[in-house]
């Protein structure tokens, strides 16, 4: 897949950033995201150097990334069981069905 250059500005500072092709918009909401967190983070913490917003912001992404996949994984367990108890209906209903032909 070919890679595309997109120009970002993020904290400030415009980084030309390689992103493969088709990708563009979504690297650009990214930034958009980041620059809102960060904006937002500085107004709740007393944070004194960009570098330490930085990684402020990365924590909390990363939290709320890791909270969205266990949350993502609890309702694909609660899918799971649905579709189980679903096919063992089914069955049932089935065995049921053949037996009162036989």
């Amino acid at each position: 897949m070919s890679q595309h250059s997109v120009t970002v500005e993020v904290a400030n500072r415009r980084l030309k950033i390689s992103c493969p092709a088709g990708q563009e918009s979504s690297l650009l909401l990214a930034a958009k995201e980041l620059n809102q967190r960060l904006l937002s983070d500085s107004k709740s913490y007393s944070i004194k150097t960009p570098e330490q917003s930085l990684v402020m912001t990365a924590l909390n992404l990363s939290n709320d990334l890791l909270a969205a996949r266990r949350e993502l994984e609890q309702e694909r367990a609660a899918m799971q069981s649905k579709i189980d108890l679903l096919q063992t209906t089914i069955k049932q209903a089935v065995t049921s069905q053949y037996l009162k032909k036989a």
